[in-house]
């Protein structure tokens, strides 16, 4: 839960902007570098949360410190048969899964759109299966990527395309937010 009480005693204080950033893998960075303090790490998973315009933010007491997304506003990464996101919180349940142009495997879920982390992908990979349910290979996700049609399934659900440039409009997100 993202404490705002600060707000009420500072109500004045300017929101902060490219300042940090939410990388790939799901590390918080500060002005580009890697934030590897766990009391910090912690903070800002905790305040981490999204306005009614789709910028996602950290709250600093009474400053909004907006997060420049490199590509969701989520990071999945795998535990046990399911995914929990950078800030440890659980997926949920799977809406949807989708595979962009540039190769990148995407998780709609109860929480909201999310990368999945790059050192998951051998694993998630391996357990896609075709309609009758053997192991896809690297040619049914080739044939997906140029547009052909192609059955891979997770978990049941079916992997479909999306254009990464439609991710932010479709899911209501702002991946640079400016003043």
């Amino acid at each position: 839960m993202v404490d705002l009480s600060a707000i009420a005693k500072w109500p004045d204080v300017p929101a902060c902007y490219d300042w940090l950033s939410l990388d790939r893998r799901g590390d918080w960075r500060l002005q580009g570098e890697r934030v590897t303090h766990r009391g910090l790490i912690d903070f800002i998973n905790r305040q981490y949360a999204v306005d009614e315009a789709g910028r996602w933010f950290v709250q600093n007491g009474p400053q909004r410190v907006f997060v420049t997304l490199a590509c969701t506003p989520w990071i999945f990464r795998r535990e046990a048969d399911s995914f929990v996101s950078h800030t440890g919180q659980p997926a949920g349940a799977l809406h949807a899964l989708y595979l962009d142009e540039d190769g990148n495997l995407l998780l709609d879920s109860e929480v909201g759109i999310g990368l999945i982390d790059d050192r998951d992908l051998a694993q998630f990979l391996g357990e896609c299966r075709d309609n009758n349910g053997q192991a896809t290979d690297e040619t049914a996700f080739l044939a997906l990527l140029a547009g052909q049609p192609a059955n891979i399934y997770w978990q049941g659900k079916r992997l479909q395309t999306i254009a990464a440039v439609d991710l932010p409009k479709r899911y209501k997100f702002e991946p640079n937010p400016q003043p």
